[in-house]
């Protein structure tokens, strides 16, 4: 594509060399440059794209972005602008053509449920047609899948992968919508189909410093819908966002279990192997049973077959496909073993995640519940005593241990977790090591106990200063079984 299409609407402040140019790709990255392609340096809190112009240049860049004043290079054009983080998007969206004007694109936003809701949503349009997507886990384009590294990633990539999508005949693309994404200029220059916000409960304190901030960055998705808004009205913010959409020239609706909502879960019942309950659509009642365990997760399916319907499936379609839905990987994960032990690994890592699973096993738990949790390090250090709180208040046993501590000494986080425990009782034990504290937990194993392994899910390492170790909670579990006589 031509340099100057490339440029269109980017405000800059000087250009250095030729700009009737063709360019071939685009990367802020410059391990990943081609021949004939466009550099973007970006300035990130550790590592500056601006120190590896050279390197970029020996792969074959031909073209650089800057936003600070360097040295220049014959042959070699440099385009100076404001802020390049900012600029990108609109680059991206230049180079590939504005894809998401030719995609169906779904986000989902809130503190928990966003990974299920996504995973829901594509379950249940994929009948009917390709439904790319974007996430925690892993991003699919329609062909094949791709482990994730951010939740929402560089706005570069999403319409990277937009573009993909669209070439392998993806009619939509459901994505997590992350805070971080909101703030930190991902997904400019991106407009959404729909918009769906599941919860908001206190994390990422340590990014946005106050729940408010937190509240906002949130609130901004839903200004960048086309056509309809979704919240959870039974979240004190989900009907604060509601009613402020109402006020925009947008379709607007609510599900909930507790207040009257469009979609309404009634009549709810939880078992060890589906859950069921009674929707509510203008007072017309169906029956809704699915795989999908915890009392949390009703909210997750009810946005998802609120989004679907909404999106032009019929009610009857959704429900019947509601009842083969498959949970995601590291949320309600159950270890499979021949030793009758029944353990699973949950992703819940902020204080509410973790009392919502908490209470959804107890109706389902026969005995005791064991709960094996961490916190992150480098991360909301105001949710650790809470989160002790809610462990030892809602499960028989705790025992506390290492998560990924990043560059904190792993007591010190424990030590945190410790003050919110009461430590006249004796139901909690302290392991540092994570594969211990596993161990410790199969040992105390006593029939129709429950052993939930919190935090990290679906991660399959963990992470102690600048390196990142293979661990992954499932298969550790799964080896301490098989070597149990």
């Amino acid at each position: 594509m031509e340099l100057l299409k490339i440029l269109k609407d980017v405000e800059i402040l000087s250009v250095n060399g030729q700009v009737d140019i063709d360019i071939e790709d685009i990367s802020y990255d410059s391990r990943k440059v081609k021949q004939n392609s466009m550099f973007l340096c970006i300035r990130g809190n550790t590592v500056d794209g601006h120190n590896y112009i050279d390197d970029a240049i020996q792969k074959g860049a031909i073209a650089i972005l800057i936003d600070k004043k360097i040295s220049y290079k014959k042959g070699i054009t440099y385009i100076r602008v404001n802020n390049v983080k900012e600029v990108m998007a609109i680059i991206g969206k230049n180079f590939f053509q504005n894809p998401c004007q030719k995609i169906n694109l779904i986000g989902v936003t809130g503190t928990n449920g966003k990974t299920s809701t996504v995973s829901f949503i594509k379950q249940i349009l994929g009948y009917d047609c390709k439904v790319g997507s974007i996430g925690t886990i892993e991003i699919y384009n329609g062909k094949k899948t791709i482990t994730s590294i951010n939740t929402t990633p560089e706005s570069l990539d999403i319409q990277k992968n937009l573009n993909e999508m669209i070439k392998n005949n993806c009619k939509y693309c459901v994505m997590e919508v992350s805070s971080h994404a909101l703030v930190l200029n991902r997904i400019d220059n991106i407009d959404y189909e729909a918009a769906i916000f599941t919860n908001l409960t206190q994390d990422h304190l340590d990014f946005h410093k106050t729940l408010e901030n937190y509240k906002n960055a949130k609130e901004k998705l839903f200004y960048k819908t086309k056509s309809i808004n979704i919240f959870n009205i039974d979240d004190k913010v989900g009907e604060e966002f509601f009613n402020k959409s109402l006020n925009r020239d947008i379709k607007t609706y609510t599900y909930g279990v507790e207040k009257e909502a469009d979609f309404k879960a009634t009549n709810i019942k939880l078992y060890d192997d589906r859950t069921e309950y009674d929707l509510i659509i203008d007072k017309q009642k169906y029956k809704v049973s699915t795989p999908i365990l915890g009392n949390f997760n009703v909210y997750n399916t009810l946005a998802a077959i609120t989004t679907c319907i909404l999106l032009g499936v019929s009610c009857e379609d959704v429900i019947k496909r509601v009842q083969n839905l498959k949970s995601v990987s590291g949320r309600l994960d159950k270890v499979e073993n021949d030793k009758n032990v029944n353990i699973i690994v949950d992703y819940a890592h902020t204080p509410d995640a973790l009392l919502n699973i908490l209470k959804s096993a107890r109706l389902f738990t026969k005995n005791r519940i064991i709960l094996v949790f961490g916190c992150g390090g480098n991360r909301d250090k105001a949710k650790r005593p809470i989160m002790g709180k809610i462990a030892q208040q809602n499960a028989d046993i705790s025992i506390i241990t290492s998560d990924n501590p990043r560059f904190e000494k792993e007591m010190d986080i424990i030590e945190d977790i410790l003050c919110g425990i009461d430590k006249t009782l004796d139901n909690y034990f302290v392991v540092q090591d994570r594969e211990d504290s596993i161990k410790k937990a199969i040992e105390l194993y006593e029939v129709g106990d429950l052993i939930i392994i919190a935090g990290k899910g679906h991660e399959n390492y963990q992470i102690k200063g600048n390196k990142k170790y293979f661990f992954d909670d499932k298969l550790i579990a799964k080896k301490i079984l098989d070597e149990k006589e």
